[in-house]
């Protein structure tokens, strides 16, 4: 016998980890599309497992929110900030207390830092999620992680 579900759409404002209705996947590709030039300098390092080998999204909806970059493991978002965010502190804050009610922990940065110290930014992102990583047991054989980044 033939069993035919009917999928429901997704609610518009999102849910979950994954998060995302439509018109949130439709703003996350038009800010994809969009990025500045700090987003597109930092996407260069962390794209493509480059980074500690790591998978990184972009402008990933989580929940009602859409995140700069997301590292999903180990629960790490990096959110670039410009001259913008000096007005919406409020909104910054409420956003971060309900990501890290999640479980995420959030590193920002400001744009011109990524701009002009990109290897100071990325020795952060790797020191917190060397922070955030269970150390591997001996037995397991893996050493640690390199700590150069790959320009």
């Amino acid at each position: 016998m033939i069993n035919h579900k009917r999928k429901l759409p997704s609610p518009a404002c999102g849910g979950g980890a994954g998060g995302g209705g439509r018109l949130q996947v439709a703003r996350a590709r038009q800010l994809r599309s969009n990025s500045t030039e700090a987003e597109q300098r930092l996407w260069y390092f962390l794209r493509a497992h480059r980074f500690m080998g790591l998978k990184f999204k972009r402008q990933k909806p989580i929940g009602r929110y859409i995140v700069d970059f997301v590292c999903l493991q180990p629960k790490l978002i990096i959110e670039l900030d410009g001259s913008q965010h000096a007005t919406q502190e409020n909104y910054d804050q409420q956003r971060d207390l309900w990501l890290q009610s999640r479980g995420f922990q959030i590193l920002r940065f400001w744009n011109n830092q990524v701009l002009t110290e990109i290897q100071a930014v990325l020795d952060l992102i790797r020191h917190e999620v060397l922070a955030l990583s269970p150390a591997p047991s001996p037995a397991s054989g893996r050493g640690e992680p390199s700590l150069q980044a790959e320009e």
